[in-house]
């Protein structure tokens, strides 16, 4: 009863801060998440947030159970029907795929696939306890998909993804749609996308931040754990040249005001600012660790984003006032791990810091790009079209060349 209890107050969370549908909230309220988080305290798995659950040798994040908010978002944008067959890209702890199961019904079919053998016999456990025994889990690399149980309706990646596989296209029906956390120069917008014609168009777009797909079709971006104790990563779209960022942090720095008004949660990060980088700064970089500063945080954890180079970085950080009113910082990921879309302060008063020599000129060059962005009317994911070609692609604001695509970014 008590584990019910913090089960209904996480539902009535989600849904006042309009993050779920009430379909979605009623999956949510239906399955418990506790049993797919066996090794940690029931309370803590019914929190809105990620749970980290597997990292490799050097402490970074491979495997989590998401933040539950972004995990009602993306099934929103999935638009599960009952009787649908869905592949899942990326197993996790087997918790999303319960609920998919809730929303197809007894008439449907979810496959979830997962590269890592003791993530999928985690899963497949957790199924088993949660009552859930006609999820087929399987181990393979998602990029692949899994051609066995197609064609499916719906293909949904929980994991951050590079460019989008041809096998997704193939083994996805007519009619049908993916939703996939994708890169766009190191930032992940959640993109619920169909097939028209000759190329995927965009229905929606979100920000997110996974940890990335891993294996032969992981992409080029890179990221650093600079210090196990500060739990401090940095994050680069593509390897490049950066100074001892460790060493710059510990050192004095320089700050300047934005120069915008205060600004919402979200347009701090992937949503806003970070995607404006991302597009236009060639040097952009995020920022992510035990950072009391960093103008987005939770649980002691924060992360920024800003410009690096071999002898400075600039980052934004929260002003003193934000900080001395003693208001918490709202959620966010880790570029390379957990992902805290939730609910944060009403604004934020923004500054910049640089440090290192060059710490000065990058942190100007960082404020004439918050500026710019806010010129531009603070353009953000929601505003985002993104539209994927497997040839030839015509202009917009953004061309990114992957592997299989061409991806055209436009803001409408």
């Amino acid at each position: 009863m008590e584990f019910d209890e913090h089960r209904e107050a996480m539902v009535a969370q989600l849904l006042e801060r309009g993050e779920v549908s009430g379909r979605v909230a009623e999956g949510f309220r239906l399955v418990p998440r506790h049993l797919f988080l066996p090794e940690f305290d029931p309370a803590e798995a019914y929190r809105d947030e990620p749970i980290v659950t597997k990292r490799d040798e050097e402490g970074r994040p491979i495997s989590s159970s998401s933040q539950p908010a972004i995990m009602g978002i993306m099934l929103d944008q999935l638009d599960v029907r009952p009787g649908d067959r869905v592949l899942e890209i990326g197993a996790g702890t087997g918790y999303n795929a319960a609920l998919l199961a809730h929303l197809t019904g007894p008439e449907g079919h979810v496959v979830s696939v997962d590269i890592d053998a003791d993530v999928v016999a985690a899963a497949r456990r957790h199924l088993d306890d949660a009552g859930c025994p006609e999820v087929v889990v399987a181990c393979a690399d998602g990029a692949a998909g899994f051609p066995q149980a197609a064609p499916y309706d719906r293909v949904i990646a929980t994991v951050g993804v590079w460019d989008l596989s041809p096998a997704w296209l193939a083994q996805l029906a007519p009619g049908g749609r993916l939703v996939v956390p994708l890169d766009l120069r190191g930032v992940q917008v959640s993109v619920a996308m169909e097939y028209a014609g000759d190329h995927w168009s965009s229905r929606s777009v979100e920000p997110c931040g996974f940890m990335r797909m891993r294996g032969p079709s992981a992409g080029p971006e890179v990221t650093l754990m600079l210090d196990g104790e500060a739990d401090l990563v940095l994050t680069l779209p593509e390897p490049r040249e950066v100074g001892d960022v460790v060493a710059m942090l510990a050192g004095p720095a320089v700050e300047v005001a934005a120069g915008v008004p205060p600004l919402p949660r979200l347009s701090l990060m992937g949503g806003g600012i970070g995607l404006w980088l991302a597009m236009y700064e060639p040097r952009w970089c995020a920022l992510a660790g035990r950072l009391e500063w960093a103008p987005v945080a939770t649980q002691g954890y924060g992360m920024t984003v800003g410009l690096a180079g071999p002898d400075g970085l600039a980052v934004l950080a929260a002003g003193q006032e934000l900080l001395a009113r003693g208001h918490a910082p709202g959620g966010a990921a880790s570029a390379a791990g957990p992902e805290l879309p939730g609910a944060g302060p009403a604004g934020q008063e923004l500054l910049v810091r640089g440090y290192g020599p060059d710490g000065a000129a990058l942190a100007a060059e960082l404020a004439a790009h918050v500026q710019a962005w806010h010129a531009a009317g603070r353009p953000e994911a929601g505003d985002l079209r993104i539209d994927a070609y497997p040839g030839p692609a015509p202009d917009g604001v953004a061309v990114i060349t992957k592997r299989h695509t061409r991806l055209v970014l436009s803001y409408d």
